[in-house]
Parts: structure tokens; sequence; C-alpha cells
């Protein structure tokens, strides 16, 4: 597994052993990437300088991507001891301490994370967000309303979710949906203000 494009272009992370995490493979990485760049709802600013939520992280390969390729901050989130010691080693091999925050603990309960890190959220909420949970548990729709109650992802934020494509679509109304081999990729904006 390496960083695709970008600064950092052919690094490679590692992945924790067992089965118990499953990174985003290279090529649905590269694919994800080509349509936020050439999307007429994405581009450059997309990802480029902006702060960045990946959660259920696991190696970091999707934050760390984006982060490869301009965006200004990733903040982590992932609870599986294996993964978590997988993505602050990656962390350390690109020298990204600086631009990253890691929270460990449970996404569906943000308000009991604990940082390893001394620079956190800060208050100011995400404009690009990465989900991609264990496949089969529903949990994207409830990680969403869970970070956007917190403030942890912005009004209009793009939002990415890698979820098993027999899982049921959501939300109903994508910008865009992909099917790679067993994963459904699935994009779409948070709304620009509250319900």
């Amino acid at each position: 597994m390496r960083i695709v494009a970008g600064v950092w272009r052919g690094r490679a992370l590692q992945a924790p052993p067992g089965g118990t995490t499953r990174p985003t493979a290279d090529r649905v990485r590269q694919a994800l990437f080509d349509m936020l760049l050439h999307a007429p709802w994405g581009g450059r600013d997309a990802i480029e300088g902006v702060r960045l939520l990946d959660v259920f992280a696991g190696t970091g390969a999707l934050g760390l991507e984006a982060l490869s390729r301009g965006a200004a901050f990733a903040t982590f989130i992932e609870q599986e001891r294996a993964a978590l010691a997988t993505l602050r080693a990656n962390i350390a091999t690109l020298r990204a301490e600086a631009r990253c925050a890691v929270f460990s603990g449970d996404a569906l309960a943000v308000d009991n994370l604990s940082a390893d890190s001394p620079v956190a959220l800060g208050g100011a909420p995400c404009a690009l967000v990465f989900l991609d949970p264990p496949y089969g548990a529903d949990l994207v729709p409830r990680a969403v309303a869970h970070l956007t109650a917190r403030g942890w992802i912005a009004p209009g934020a793009l939002i990415v979710a890698e979820t098993a494509r027999a899982d049921p679509p959501w939300p109903a109304d994508p910008l865009a949906e992909r099917v790679h081999g067993a994963a459904r990729i699935t994009i779409w904006r948070a709304p620009t203000s509250g319900p």
C-alpha cells in the first residue's frame, strides 16, 4: 500500500497484521481522488488547504493521501489498537505529526475521545470528511449525525464514505457513487444549514 500522488507519492504505508482493518486499496484511492479533483462539484479547492476528518481511520491512508495532495490538517479517529499503532507509525514515517491529530476511541462518542497530540480540532469544523467503517454495521449515518451535532463537520462539507457493496445505499441523493469490487464509495455534501 502506497501514497498514490502528491508530495509523498510512492511512499509506503504500513497495514496492521490480521484482517480486522481493511485498508482502502491504492486503485480505489486513486479513483476517489480523481473524482474529488475532476467532478463539477469538486476541484482543487475540495482538497488543497482544507481541514479534514478521517473517521474509522484504520491505517490513515485516506487522510494521509489528502495531506500529500495539499490538505492543511488531518484529524483521525480510530479505536482499534493495532490500527492506532499503525496509523501513528504511518504519520511518523511521513513526518506529518505537525499536521495531524489522532483521537483514540469510538466515533459515536466523540465527547469521550482522548487525543495523543497537543494539536486538537481547535473548534474548526472539517470541510472534507472520510468515513471507512467496518462493513455491515450501518455506522455511516449515525457517525455523520453525531459528528455534525458536535460541530466536527462543517456545513456544506464534502463527505466520502466507503461501505460494503451489499450495504443499503445512503444517502438517497449522493453527488457520486461508485462500486469497486466489494466496496461502494459514496460522496455527498453535508447540509449548509441546520435541520
